[in-house]
Parts: C-alpha cells; sequence; structure tokens
C-alpha cells in the first residue's frame, strides 16, 4: 500500500518514537522511508521596541553551526534506526537522508510530491515541546496542509 514513507526528526523523543511505527509500516508494505531533517535558523528573541538596525546578524559561522548539528542529528537519527531498531526487520528497506533549510512545516509539505511521498510518519510535538500542548505546531501545521495521509505518534 505505501511504498515510501516520510520520517521528519528534529532530534527529539517523540521523533524517535515514531521510528518503530514507520518500521514496522515499512517492513508490512515494502516501502523505503525518507528521514528528513529541516535547518531552522533561529533568532534570538530581544525586546521588542528595539530598531531592526540594532539587532544582531547572524553570520555564515552560526549557519554552518547550525547546519552541522542538522548533519549531526540525522547521522545519529538513521544510526540509531539501522542499528537499534531495525532488528532484521529493515532488509527490505532502504534508508534515505534529506536535510533541507526553511520554515520545517513548510518544508515537510512541499517534499511530499516531490519526493512521491504515500506516508508521513511524525511526532506529535518536537524538542522545542511545551508540553503543555496537545500537538506541536509544526506537526498541527503539517496535517492540516497536507495533501498525504500523516500518522501522528504521541
Amino acid at each position: 500500500m505505501y511504498k515510501k514513507i516520510l520520517l521528519p526528526t528534529d532530534g527529539s523523543e517523540n521523533s524517535k518514537r515514531a521510528n518503530k511505527h514507520a518500521l514496522w509500516i515499512a517492513d508490512k508494505s515494502d516501502a523505503n522511508i525518507v528521514i528528513m531533517y529541516v535547518i531552522e535558523p533561529h533568532f534570538p528573541e530581544l525586546a521588542t521596541g528595539l530598531p531592526l538596525s540594532t539587532l544582531p546578524t547572524p553570520d555564515e559561522q552560526f549557519y554552518e553551526e547550525i547546519r552541522n548539528e542538522g548533519k549531526q542529528i540525522i547521522e545519529n537519527f538513521k544510526q540509531d534506526l539501522e542499528d537499534v531498531q531495525c532488528k532484521g526487520i529493515c532488509k527490505n528497506t532502504n534508508l534515505k537522508t534529506i536535510i533541507i533549510e526553511g520554515k520545517p512545516s513548510n518544508e515537510i509539505v512541499n517534499v511530499l510530491d516531490k519526493e512521491n511521498i504515500d506516508l508521513v510518519v511524525m511526532g506529535a510535538s518536537g524538542r522545542h515541546g511545551l508540553d503543555r500542548f496537545v500537538i506541536g505546531s509544526v506537526t498541527e501545521r503539517v496535517v492540516r496542509n497536507a495533501k498525504k495521509p500523516v500518522m501522528v505518534i504521541p
């Protein structure tokens, strides 16, 4: 039924829990998994009322650090999938990784058509997780905008 499953990650525990479900579905349907990490530049929140010209401008070193963090998170995530969670059920599953810069919810939705994705499996909230919310803002935006099925793992 599914041939390509998108597994977005931010390195959070919720996204790691989504691994098991994606692997099980992939094994049952002979699907491949695309592991995706979106690098989103963050700017420190400063007091309001300051003119934009007084705000610090991130330099290329800042962005390179964010890119390296993203690469490390996705490599650790992929290694965890292969070594710890597969346990023999991934033998027919190919794992592909994608790292993209942008707004996470937009990039996840955009990659659905580009990669011909059949199903998205993702955690309910990410590492920014404010536990008082039932579902994370990125997950909610993906659910609202995706034209493919989205499985949300708590």
